[in-house]
């Protein structure tokens, strides 16, 4: 093909489109949020460093959250000792997305100022989780990845090769951006991009690639395994593309991949839409409080009243204490 192949209606925002470019046994998906990650960002108020660290995670989970094919939830967590503590992206398939992160404001000031606002800066060292969660009667399984001076897609990487052994490419990009509507005033938004590129050939002889550790051989000595000749024009091609492209809303999915690939041909599907959706509710927070015991409940009691606030959409529910008293 010399042209994307497109059955289905434009991707748009809020929407992951998947994809495929047989010629270089190529799978991959491409991810664009707009309001989704704009309404996120906006309910929390983060300091504009851990918003966009926040929004990377969430276009990567939600790149990863799609790929799999199963009811439950997938859910995205760091826990390091930088300036962000901790990332929790919870995906609930098959399209609802919620957010929030953990931090030191000082100390992400600190960083800001000193110019040490990079993902790698602000995560620290600690680990990335990938938890599969199908529900009660079922295994939860959870992979996990060193956070060690890492980027996001640099532990995306790592993830895969650890636990898929698949040699896998990510790019992300967040940005706020100013949009101009005829007869509006301009308005702030943030916007979140991301591509996802798996390099699966029909033979596993394939799919070696450096990046494999080369045991027991004296340090400093790098892996002697040759990369494939299509997995080298696939990571060549994915490192063209400009952080405005992957977020710029005037530039669509189906455009950024004719752009990428229209040399070699490349097959879109149905794109799977987004929605920012908490899962928390009025009766799930009373059952949690109910869970715990009367002297707790009461140490939780504060101007006579009970209240939590959801970490994810900031939600506040009240209580009154005797709601939970038995007869």
């Amino acid at each position: 093909m010399s042209a994307v192949d497109r059955p289905f209606a434009p991707a748009g925002d809020d929407a992951v489109l998947p994809f495929a470019v047989e010629a270089l046994d190529l799978r991959g998906r491409v991810v664009r949020l707009g309001p989704a990650i704009d309404t996120i960002l906006g309910r929390h108020h983060y300091p504009p460093a851990v918003s966009r660290l926040l929004a990377e995670a969430v276009a990567l989970t939600a790149l990863i959250g799609t790929s799999m094919k199963f009811e439950g939830r997938f859910i995205l967590q760091t826990q390091s000792d930088g300036p962000v503590s901790m990332l929790v992206v919870d995906f609930d398939a098959p399209d609802a997305v919620r957010a929030c992160a953990r931090f030191d404001a000082g100390a992400v000031a600190e960083a800001v100022a000193a110019g040490r606002d990079r993902p790698e800066d602000l995560l620290g060292r600690g680990h990335l989780a990938m938890t599969v969660d199908q529900g009660a009667h079922m295994s939860r399984y959870q992979g996990i990845v060193e956070l060690d001076g890492r980027s996001l897609e640099e532990a995306a990487h790592g993830y895969f090769l650890q636990s898929e052994q698949i040699p896998t490419r990510v790019r992300l990009a967040v940005a706020e951006v100013l949009t101009r509507d005829p007869g509006h005033e301009p308005q702030r938004g943030w916007r979140a991009g991301g591509l996802f590129l798996q390099f699966l050939p029909d033979s596993s002889e394939r799919t070696g690639h450096r990046d494999l550790h080369p045991g027991d051989a004296p340090a400093g000595t790098a892996a002697s395994v040759e990369e494939d000749d299509a997995w080298v024009e696939a990571q060549s091609l994915a490192g063209t593309i400009e952080d405005d492209e992957l977020i710029d809303p005037a530039v669509g999915a189906e455009t950024l991949l004719y752009r990428l690939f229209h040399e070699r041909g490349v097959r879109v599907f149905e794109p799977q839409p987004l929605v920012e959706r908490c899962r928390c509710s009025r009766d799930s927070v009373k059952a949690m409080i109910a869970s715990f015991s009367p002297a707790e409940r009461l140490d939780m009691v504060e101007n006579g009243r009970i209240g939590v606030t959801c970490e994810f959409c900031s939600t506040h529910y009240d209580f009154d204490p005797q709601e939970f008293e038995t007869e």
